[in-house]
C-alpha cells in the first residue's frame, strides 16, 4: 500500500490542510486517522492539531522541515516488543526526545458496516496488531492478513463493504469511518500498552522537579567485555536502566548499536559519572533526550 484507503484520504487531506494553517500547533504521527499514534496525540497534547503520515520517516521529516512542531513515535508495545526500524530512526533524525506517553491498546474487531461476527473470515492490521490478538484470532478461526497501518485496514474494510473481512484496530477508527464494532477489548491481554516518544527540533530547556528519563544511544568499543564495562558504571553508581536494545548497521555483524534509557538526568552527579565511564568504553555517545519520566 502506497497511498490511504478514499475514506482516510478525506480525513488525511482535511487534517492536513488544519495543521498547515497553524504548524506550532501540529503534531505528526504515522498511519491513518485513527491509528494508536492518533490516539497517543490526542491524549499526550490534547489541543494539538493532528498531522497524519504514511510512513515513520514521513513524520519525522515534518518535524525537521518545521511543517510541525512535534511527533509521536511508538517505540515499544508489553506484547508485541520493540517497534520495527524506530530504534534506527531515532538516533540518525537529529531530533531531541521531550517527552513520553502510554496509550492503553484497547484492540477493536471492526467490521464492514452491518456484518456480524458469523461473516468474518479474514482479519487485516498492522503486523503488530495481529501479533496483539494471536491467540484470540486463532480461537475464532479467523485467518490474519497483514495490513500497512490499522486504521487504514479499518477504512479499507469499511469502504469495501466486504463482511468477510474485518480490521484490528481502535475503537476511534471504527468511529471515523462507520465500522460495525464486533468485539471491543480482542488483545490477548488487558495490560497491553504501548509508549511513544515525543520528538522536537530542540530539547528542553528546562524540566520541573521530578522524575526523568534520559536516552542515549551508543557505540561500544571493539574488545571483550566492552558492553559490559561500558554499562558497568551505572550499576557501581546506583543508576536504573530501564530499556536496553541492540541492533546492527551497515551489513556487519559487530561492534553492536545500542539504544538504553536510564532513570535520572545527565548532571546528576551519579549519571555524570556513569556516563564517564560509558564514554571511555565507547566509540561515541549520543545523548537524545532528557524528559519527564511517566509512572504507571
Amino acid at each position: 500500500m502506497q497511498n490511504y484507503p478514499p475514506l482516510a484520504q478525506i480525513l488525511v487531506d482535511r487534517m492536513r490542510a488544519e495543521a498547515a494553517a497553524t504548524p506550532e500547533r501540529a503534531v505528526s504521527f504515522q498511519g491513518a486517522p485513527g491509528a494508536y499514534s492518533h490516539q497517543a496525540v490526542r491524549e499526550a497534547v490534547p489541543d494539538a492539531l493532528p498531522y497524519p503520515c504514511f510512513s515513520f520517516e514521513d513524520a519525522i521529516a515534518a518535524v525537521i522541515d518545521g511543517s510541525v512542531r512535534l511527533a509521536a513515535i511508538p517505540v515499544e508495545n508489553s506484547l508485541h516488543g520493540r517497534v520495527a526500524d524506530v530504534h534506527f530512526l531515532l538516533p540518525e533524525s537529529g531530533l531531541s526526545i521531550i517527552g513520553e506517553h502510554y496509550v492503553r491498546v484497547v484492540s477493536c474487531l471492526l467490521g464492514a458496516p452491518g456484518a456480524v461476527l458469523a461473516d468474518v473470515k479474514r482479519v487485516v492490521s498492522h503486523p503488530q496488531a495481529l501479533g496483539q490478538c494471536r491467540k484470540r484470532l486463532r480461537a475464532l478461526g479467523l485467518a490474519a492478513v497483514s495490513h500497512a497501518d490499522t486504521a487504514a485496514a479499518a477504512a479499507a474494510v469499511a469502504g469495501d463493504g466486504n463482511r468477510e473481512v474485518a480490521a484490528i484496530a481502535s475503537k476511534l477508527a471504527g468511529e471515523l469511518y462507520g465500522n460495525t464494532l464486533l468485539i471491543e477489548g480482542a488483545q490477548d491481554a488487558d495490560y497491553n500498552r504501548t509508549r511513544f516518544l515525543l520528538l522536537s527540533r530542540t530539547p528542553l530547556t528546562t524540566i520541573a522537579d521530578g522524575p526523568c528519563k534520559t536516552t542515549l544511544s551508543f557505540e561500544v568499543k571493539h574488545a571483550p567485555a566492552a558492553l559490559y564495562k561500558a554499562l558497568g558504571g551505572f550499576a557501581t553508581n546506583g543508576v536504573n536502566l530501564t530499556r536496553l536494545e541492540s541492533h546492527l548497521r551497515g551489513g556487519a555483524f559487530d561492534p553492536a548499536e545500542f539504544l538504553i534509557d536510564i532513570e535520572g538526568r545527565p548532571d546528576d552527579p551519579a549519571i555524570a559519572r556513569a556516563l564517564e565511564e560509558l564514554a571511555f568504553h565507547s566509540k561515541w555517545v549520543h545523548i537524545l533526550g532528557t524528559y519527564p519520566m511517566v509512572t504507571l
